[in-house]
């Protein structure tokens, strides 16, 4: 039976962080806790003891990205960000703002855009699609503490090579972002017009809105 380390040892998270963000990047596993536990097995660690957080994995994500990507990473994030802009401009009417990994500037090749939209009902949104023809699945979104709610409709699209997860909020429902999955303050949210400045400037990321 293999030996379980112990992972108090602050050398030993690094490689956790580090083996995390591969599987992240290489493998396509999007939930924090899922790729932590196999790279814990991997490792022979105990997964109860002291994981890396979250941020510590982006950390580890983006140096991955830059060391093993560099300039394919930076195509990467401008297609998605291009193809942000595209679905925004589809869903003008409804307040589109882009969240996620794709403006964060961690997205992999699996990444989906996510956007977030806002209607006096989710129905709006179905419709809208369905009178386009663009297919869609849709399911629960939750975010466990969020005053807003615990539970929004998501919308997850492909449209040729993009494909979608559109979460759907009431116009008059909390103005502030639900949490970010990385350091759980209110997610970065960005306008068109913000996603526009950033392609012109190069930035990385912006603020929320």
């Amino acid at each position: 039976m293999a030996r379980r380390h112990h992972n108090r040892d602050p050398r030993l998270r690094a490689r956790l962080a580090t083996e995390t963000a591969r599987i992240i990047a290489e493998e396509g596993v999007r939930d924090f806790r899922s790729a932590k536990n196999k790279a814990a097995h991997r490792l022979g660690v105990d997964a109860r003891g002291a994981l890396p957080t979250n941020e510590e994995i982006e950390q580890a994500l983006a140096d991955h990205q830059r060391l093993f990507r560099g300039a394919e990473q930076e195509r990467l994030l401008a297609r998605l960000r291009a193809g942000a802009l595209e679905l925004m401009d589809l869903f003008e009417d409804f307040e589109t703002r882009l969240v996620g990994a794709a403006l964060r500037g961690t997205a992999g090749e699996h990444t989906p855009i996510e956007l977030h939209l806002f209607a006096d009902c989710p129905e709006r949104v179905s419709v809208f699609l369905i009178d386009r023809r663009i297919p869609y699945q849709i399911i629960e979104r939750h975010w466990p503490r969020y005053e807003g709610g615990s539970g929004f409709p998501q919308f997850r699209l492909a449209l040729g090579e993009l494909n979608a997860e559109v979460t759907v909020f009431p116009v008059d429902g909390p103005r502030h972002a639900p949490p970010c999955p990385v350091d759980g303050r209110p997610m970065r949210r960005a306008s068109r017009a913000q996603l526009e400045r950033m392609l012109a400037s190069g930035a990385t990321a912006v603020g929320m809105a």
